[in-house]
């Protein structure tokens, strides 16, 4: 007898920015189309949104229910909306992770784990992390049909861009109860 798959078959259309509804019901493993907006960054512009925080000065957008990809774009091509644009090393982030979250966060997309740390977070600030798939970067920027600078242009690509995205896939990873499917693989799969 097979064993069930610890990703979903069903694939879930969700739109961004995220409502509470929404982050409350999604579960490790789950497969989602997500629609709407995301916020990229990475790691030089989480550090300063981390000391505007600090400063008590304003962000370049509201946070909240807001996703964050961790892309850093590559320019676009002539007649293109934008180069490759696949997912960053997400635990490069984790340290930057709680006062995003304390300001309305709800999802992150990236490659990879998190640590426990950022798994607890995202419980206590009832938040969702994706993980979207390293080496397809050019596939996944045919998802993004704009996209426009929105704060540190000097960053170049590592700068804060808004993006407007239609049938952009991902994978809940890790979920608002601690669910963690990283660690559900491993269980099931080994090392």
């Amino acid at each position: 007898m097979m064993e069930k798959n610890i990703v979903s078959e069903e694939i879930i259309h969700i739109k961004a920015p995220l409502d509470e509804k929404t982050v409350l019901s999604l579960r490790a493993g789950q497969l989602v189309l997500f629609d709407g907006i995301f916020y990229t960054a990475r790691d030089a512009s989480h550090k300063l949104l981390i000391e505007l925080i600090e400063q008590g000065k304003p962000l370049p957008f509201d946070l909240q229910g807001q996703v964050i990809y961790y892309v850093g774009p590559t320019p676009a091509r002539p007649g293109r909306v934008i180069g490759s644009a696949g997912p960053t090393t997400s635990s490069r982030m984790d340290s930057f992770m709680e006062p995003l979250l304390q300001r309305g966060l709800k999802g992150t997309i990236g490659k990879g784990n998190r640590s426990q740390e950022v798994i607890d977070l995202l419980k206590k600030y009832k938040a969702v992390h994706f993980s979207n798939i390293g080496g397809a970067a050019a596939l996944i920027a045919k998802s993004i049909k704009k996209c426009e600078m929105v704060a540190f242009e000097d960053l170049g690509t590592e700068a804060i861009y808004r993006m407007e995205v239609k049938d952009f896939f991902a994978v809940v990873a890790y979920d608002t109860t601690g669910n963690d499917l990283y660690m559900e693989a491993i269980k099931r799969y080994g090392r």
